[in-house]
């Protein structure tokens, strides 16, 4: 499972339409993140659209596509052989009382 995704969109490719104003004045669009079959030739994993209506997807509208992404893992470095051979020796002492 993916940490974070990193995605790019491309906002000239958003319809102006799909653009809505809330009450504060701020401007929304909603979009769908999915993921690929396959990464891409860039090593894509999940591509981004614009979230369709429910007539538009009984229409089969084709989907307006903003953007790419890639799945982020962050996982421990693994120690080379050098690393672990400057580890300091254990130390075999029982101090244990029983």
């Amino acid at each position: 499972m993916a940490d974070f995704i990193n995605v790019s969109l491309c906002v000239s490719d958003i319809p102006r339409d799909k653009i809505f104003v809330v009450e504060n004045g701020k401007k929304y669009i909603s979009i769908c993140v999915s993921e690929l079959r396959q990464p891409d030739q860039y090593e894509n994993t999940h591509c981004v659209f614009i979230r369709q209506s429910k007539e538009e997807r009984e229409r089969k509208d084709a989907r307006t596509y903003v953007g790419r992404g890639k799945s982020v893992i962050f996982r421990p470095a693994e120690p080379t052989p050098d690393q672990v051979s400057d580890l300091p020796v254990a130390d075999n002492t029982d101090d244990l009382p029983f």
